[in-house]
């Protein structure tokens, strides 16, 4: 079998393998509300339908390649790395809710956002919001749960029990500077995105493979750069990209006022009536389509996009340079390289 059939089996395996563990994972949690209250399922079932509606399971095949980056192990043994991929996949789902509610966004992977499908079912906006925060709640607390039983060794069990409780509070902080447009954009994007899209499931599967502590080193080096590219790509696709693609209405990051790093770089450098143009769009939900397309262009001429686009670049390449010198197996080394493709590559 040649090495690219080699990755991509792998990557499928691995997303087919974390599919299923949350299906019949969420089944039983369905059945033991279900069993103390019928009304008790209704919650389950809205932070399903999210978690089980797409998602590019990033986390999944990162934390996968972190265990193969240390661990001699062949595509056909059996996967020790299933449940803490189902875990940060709920962890996901959890902060997707509260994102998603926090910047009134009605969309999600194509479809409802928990608190507009919950809000529509029960006729009220309030409610559907606050029945929304108690999915997440479960969706966090179901992480936790898997988290304490996978199959970690034992001697490394209370290490990956701190990784994922670091993960969490950094992404809290991230999400609380990102709030508050924090000046350090690079800042927020390493709590908020790069704490549990890369840099934690790097470390958690690293974990399971019992790494040492110069390989968990190297993970951090790599981690790092890769994460902050992930939130560079998302601040492109959030402006720049195919709806049809992302699952979410682009331009929202205008209409919400998101301190981007696009909105970073057109601030250091627009001026005049184009600066003006920018302020009275950003965060004005009720912009018009013309007004965000004039936004948009002044963006692209200004250079701001092309700036982005190469800080994304020279984030990926310092990635690369750091698994070029890590010490992994080789099936490890594969599976982080097609990760740091599907990162600055992807569409969604």
């Amino acid at each position: 079998m040649s090495k690219a059939n080699v990755i991509r089996v792998t990557s499928e395996q691995v997303i087919a393998r974390v599919n299923a563990r949350l299906a019949s994972y969420l089944a039983e949690q369905r059945a033991r509300a279900a069993a103390l209250t019928p009304r008790a399922a209704e919650l389950v079932d809205a932070l399903t339908e999210l978690t089980m509606r797409g998602g590019k399971r990033l986390r999944s095949v990162a934390i996968y390649a972190g265990y193969r980056a240390v661990k001699d192990a062949t595509a056909e043994d059996p996967d020790p790395t299933t449940d803490v991929a189902a875990a940060v996949e709920l962890l996901q789902t959890y902060l997707l809710i509260q994102d998603d509610w926090m910047d009134d966004d009605e969309e999600r992977r194509g479809g409802p956002s928990v608190h507009a499908a919950l809000s529509r079912q029960c006729g009220d906006p309030k409610l559907g919001a606050s029945l929304a925060i108690l999915a997440g709640d479960l969706a966090v607390g179901s992480a936790f749960e898997l988290l304490h039983g996978a199959a970690f060794p034992t001697h490394r069990a209370a290490e990956a029990r701190a990784a994922f409780t670091a993960m969490h509070f950094e992404v809290v902080c991230g999400q609380q500077l990102d709030l508050l447009d924090h000046p350090d954009v690079t800042l927020t994007h390493h709590l908020k995105t790069g704490s549990y899209t890369v840099r934690g499931p790097l470390k958690l599967g690293a974990l399971i493979g019992d790494a040492s502590p110069e390989q968990l080193d190297a993970l951090e080096h790599i981690g790092r750069p890769l994460g902050i590219a992930f939130q560079l790509r998302d601040d492109l696709l959030g402006t720049f990209g195919d709806a049809l693609a992302t699952g979410k209405a682009v331009g929202n990051d205008l209409r919400e006022g998101k301190h981007t790093s696009l909105v970073a770089e057109a601030r250091a450098t627009l001026g005049g009536d184009a600066r003006d143009r920018l302020e009275r769009v950003l965060g004005q939900r009720d912009a018009s389509d013309a007004q965000l397309q004039e936004v948009t262009d002044a963006l692209e001429t200004s250079g701001a996009r092309a700036r982005v686009e190469a800080q994304l670049t020279a984030q990926l390449r310092e990635a690369e340079d750091a698994l070029d010198a890590a010490p992994f197996a080789a099936a490890g080394s594969d599976l982080l390289r097609e990760l740091l493709g599907r990162i600055g590559l992807r569409d969604r």
